[in-house]
């Protein structure tokens, strides 16, 4: 049995646990006795101390090759299998609470569509076309779209979050980050896995896994099932149909070919996953001035009172193929091609009413293909990895907008998306305990928006009486990244490191563009260029039982891109709004992140993570005027921290495994019209869980999440023109009880 999971995850992922309730505390601290028969006096049995309370060696793949978390020279966080367990991370949202300085969690209406932010740069606004500030990365393969991208955590071997530019090694758009989702790999022996969990509201989970391999382990296969349930957070009081609720089914396959003698092997892998949640729930903060009952807000926080159909159904997937050959002792050659696609309807209900006032149809299409071949490199004074990376998307859908029962529009178009890039990362040992590494990537990218907007007679959208927008444009960018870093082994304990690196997320083209009313709509947005400084310090003290890692940065951001409302008047008097985009021109962003985990026994595990960020507009353009000291990032908290203390206990039969956490987290303005009736105060959330190990095989778990039912929004819309002030809300406290069985 590995010690403590969420230390095994690395140390910073152990860095997630902390006080739940004294009661609990106080019972494991003198507490065997309650559970367990007294063992034997130490001094009887003299136990190695050294073996159980030095903490795990962590291997991470954030430069595209295999190192150990205390050496690789950047601000990274990861979480083994065991660490996703024990602190009840059941999809990506879960993780926001674990590390420094990120911000992740369904967007606005969605359950499955996924809002990121490190470091105060992300991109908020799903809409294709509109590229992700944080690259989402699935075994490697880059995931263009945020729709179904909140990925579903089961038969994981690791998830790490890289934290500032990565641009020298990663895909595309990784200004601000990215986060490596790593499946369980092919082994050679069988085994596998079966758990069940039941919870609140309903929740009934139920994951599988299995894999082997022939008698000469040539050829391997493994297999991983989820079935995930849960009843809503509310109700739709229209209809009585449920809200916030949980309706996926998940697979994945994985085949590989190992020949026997060879130094090459072939692997294959195809996902799916089906969600049919139904819409997610909000709660209206003020009465809508177009409703003609004056509807109260709810007390619910979840509860809407919608006349739409409630759906929200995502289908997303992919496949792909991964070639390794050890060419020699020292090269190696990757070869991986993959495909994915989405296909996702939801109904947006603004208003959360009855009427007519602000309801919209969305569906998204898209599809990419990507082929990237690396060569990587292992020597005794250096190390390194090139490669060359393509690109190939297309994006697209249709949003049918009513507004009052008497607007009614389209957003129809479709984004192609052509991009190539070569790049090198390599890092040299130099002479007294110094290490230089230097990377650069060279993009070029065009993007094609072929944009039908219109406007119709009625509900059918059948009869179009008006064009708001039609145009066919390609714009084409190219950009160099460079990043360059120092690091400096001060001891056997302790290394320093320097950093500088460009980041690049590149423009487009407003899909919602409205040039009838707004002619400059149609214009591209510029691309984004981030310029970092980075320092940092990961030490390993007391004897190997407590580890730190220190991170500061200094950010130049230009061109932030930057999603907002722009209403107007329309020929009728009505008002009317589209989505549109804004570049601003300057901001800086400076931060600080530490993380920790000590083991001062082999029983007590304290870890945790506290980070700083200070992002403000240097220039901020509106009709000519600098108002950049009026704005505020947005998903940016000035402060993040997170405790947690975890307990191992031997019982009389097997072990138990304890948790209690708590994270906080000062004000965010989730939205870019800074409403103060939708920013987010500061709040805390507390979390707790048991796991009794009885063996190597069965465990059972109690698991507790946001146990003071803290209030807290997520996100959520402010539409003047149309008389909408909503929030968004995070999951209620819910509890879960498991048994999980290893072979």
């Amino acid at each position: 049995m590995t010690l403590t999971p969420i230390a095994a995850a690395h140390p910073g992922a152990a860095l997630r646990r902390t006080p739940l309730t004294l009661a609990l505390l106080s019972a494991l601290a003198a507490g065997a006795p309650a559970w367990a028969e007294p063992g034997p006096a130490p001094a009887e049995e003299p136990a190695p101390a050294a073996d159980t309370q030095k903490l795990e060696a962590v291997t991470v793949t954030a430069r595209r090759r295999e190192e150990s978390l205390k050496d690789v020279p950047v601000a990274v966080t990861a979480f083994g299998a065991g660490a996703l367990e024990s602190l009840n991370v059941k999809n990506l949202g879960d993780l926001q609470s674990q590390v420094p300085n990120l911000t992740i969690y369904a967007a606005r209406g969605s359950n499955s569509t996924i809002t990121t932010f490190i470091r105060g740069v992300g991109q908020a606004d799903p809409l294709w076309g509109v590229d992700p500030g944080v690259g989402i990365y699935l075994d490697d393969v880059y995931v263009a779209r945020p729709q179904g991208a909140l990925l579903d955590v089961f038969d994981t071997q690791r998830i790490e979050v890289l934290r500032g530019p990565q641009g020298t090694l990663y895909g595309k758009n990784t200004i601000g980050g990215a986060v490596k989702y790593v499946s369980r790999p092919l082994g050679t022996r069988t085994e596998g896995s079966a758990s069940l969990t039941f919870g609140s509201y309903g929740q009934m989970d139920a994951k599988g896994s299995v894999g082997g391999a022939s008698s000469d382990g040539q050829f391997r296969a493994r297999l991983a099932l989820a079935t995930l349930n849960r009843d809503g957070y509310g109700k739709n009081l229209t209809d009585g149909s449920e809200v916030s609720n949980q309706k996926t089914k998940a697979g994945r396959l994985s085949l590989g070919f190992y020949p026997s003698g060879q130094p090459f092997n072939v692997q294959f892998t195809t996902d799916k996953t089906y969600d049919e949640s139904n819409m997610r729930g909000f709660q209206r903060l003020d009465v809508n001035k177009f409703d003609p009952a004056k509807t109260p807000p709810g007390e619910s926080r979840y509860d809407i009172a919608s006349g739409m159909p409630n759906q929200n159904r995502t289908e997303t997937g992919g496949s792909s193929l991964s070639l390794n050959w050890n060419v020699d002792s020292q090269w190696t050659a990757k070869f991986i091609a993959a495909h994915r696609s989405n296909d996702t309807s939801t109904g947006i209900d603004f208003d959360g009413l009855p009427n007519k006032i602000a309801d919209v149809l969305a569906l998204y299409q898209d599809t990419q293909s990507s082929a990237e071949a690396q060569l990587a490199f292992d020597g005794a004074g250096s190390s390194g990895v090139m490669g060359v990376y393509f690109f190939n998307g297309e994006a697209g859908g249709k949003v049918s907008n009513n507004f009052f029962n008497l607007s009614f529009g389209t957003t129809n178009g479709t984004v192609h998306t052509r991009g190539k890039a070569a790049y090198a990362d390599w890092s040299w040992r130099l002479a007294q305990g110094f290490s230089l590494s230097a990377g650069l990537r060279y993009t070029k990218e065009s993007k094609r928006a072929v944009v039908l907007n219109q406007a119709f007679s009625d509900a059918t959208f059948s009869k179009p009486i008006a064009t708001l927008a039609d145009f066919d444009k390609t714009r084409e960018v190219s950009n160099t990244s460079p990043k360059v870093s120092l690091d400096y082994k001060l001891s056997s304990a302790t290394s320093l490191y320097a950093s500088a690196s460009r980041g690049f997320k590149s423009g487009g083209f407003n899909i919602r563009a409205n040039t009838a009313a707004v002619p400059i709509s149609s214009k591209p947005f510029e691309d984004e260029v981030l310029d970092s400084i980075e320092g940092g310090a990961k030490m390993v003290l007391d004897g190997g039982r407590l580890e730190l890692n220190t991170a500061v940065f200094h950010n130049k951001y230009k061109n932030v891109q930057l999603s907002v409302f722009t209403s107007y008047t329309q020929a009728n008097g009505t008002p009317g709004f589209f989505g549109d985009f804004t570049n601003a021109g300057r901001a800086t962003v400076d931060g600080a992140e530490l993380e920790f985990v000590w083991r001062p026994n082999s029983s007590w595990t304290f870890s945790g993570n506290v980070s700083a960020l200070h992002a403000r507009y240097d220039e901020y353009l509106d009709k000519g005027v600098n108002v950049a000291d009026q704005k505020k990032f947005t998903n940016a908290p000035k402060f993040q921290a997170a405790f947690n203390l975890e307990n191992r206990t031997a019982l009389g039969r097997g072990t138990l495994r304890s948790r209690v956490g708590v994270s906080y987290r000062t004000k965010v303005y989730p939205t870019t019209d800074l409403s103060e009736a939708i920013a987010q105060d500061a709040y805390a959330l507390l979390n707790a869980g048991l796991i009794w190990e009885r063996d190597e095989h069965l465990s059972f778990s109690l698991q507790g999440s946001n146990l003071t039912n803290k209030a807290y929004r997520t996100d959520g819309y402010n539409i003047a023109a149309l008389g909408v002030l909503t929030g968004f809300y995070g999951a209620p406290r819910t509890l879960s009880v498991g048994v999980s069985y290893k072979f």
